[in-house]
């Protein structure tokens, strides 16, 4: 009989699955560490959510393997959507390695959630593309999604407690770079084909 998943799929699949549980690991290993009651509710929730799409993730691809009715598609992410960006360095507090885990604090916390977020959001758009199922395709495009919103949520905390700063350019430098693109002329129908053909000797 024939695999219903092909060798890459399947392969991208076990992968995902298992960063999946290295990350919710990871987020709860991490979540003592968070004081900020803001930080905790949202790794709480995120916690929950990777929890639950990781469930689906699994019943969806022993439904695929095993031919039977597709589960419903997952679920997608929302974050906050009232925010506006700070933009801007002011006085960016110097980094370096925890010496032990008793000078562990918010930022260490929201910048490793934001690069487990970052990572799977990468592995999930790469499984896309080397899916030939359909339905798991969508799945990993979704989860990709998923992660970006996450990880913009953890950013915005980050952005407004002065943990991730944004540096900026001199306006005169960044519209000098922005404006030396413009529209392109669509091509009319056919303009390949209407074009001479031309020999070389």
């Amino acid at each position: 009989m024939a695999a219903h998943l092909g060798a890459h799929e399947t392969v991208e699949a076990h992968e995902i699955l298992t960063s999946t549980i290295n990350a919710i690991n990871t987020m709860q290993l991490y979540r003592p560490f968070a004081k900020d009651p803001r930080l905790a509710q949202m790794m709480d929730k995120q916690m929950q959510f990777a929890i639950t799409e990781y469930n689906h993730a699994v019943q969806t691809l022993q439904n695929l393997n095993g031919q039977r009715q597709m589960i419903s598609p997952s679920a997608a992410y929302r974050g906050d959507q009232n925010f506006t960006p700070v933009y801007g360095l002011d006085n960016p507090a110097v980094q370096s390695p925890n010496m032990s885990t008793a000078q562990m604090d918010d930022r260490d916390v929201a910048s490793c959630l934001l690069g487990l977020h970052k990572a799977s959001a990468t592995m999930k758009i790469i499984a896309a593309l080397e899916c030939a199922n359909p339905q798991l395709r969508a799945m990993m495009q979704q989860g990709a999604v998923n992660c970006s919103e996450q990880a913009y949520e953890v950013w915005q905390y980050m952005n407004q407690s002065g943990y991730y700063q944004v540096p900026t350019m001199k306006e005169m430098t960044t519209n000098t770079v922005l404006s030396g693109y413009e529209t392109a002329n669509l091509a009319p129908t056919g303009f390949y084909q209407n074009q001479p053909m031309t020999r070389t000797q």
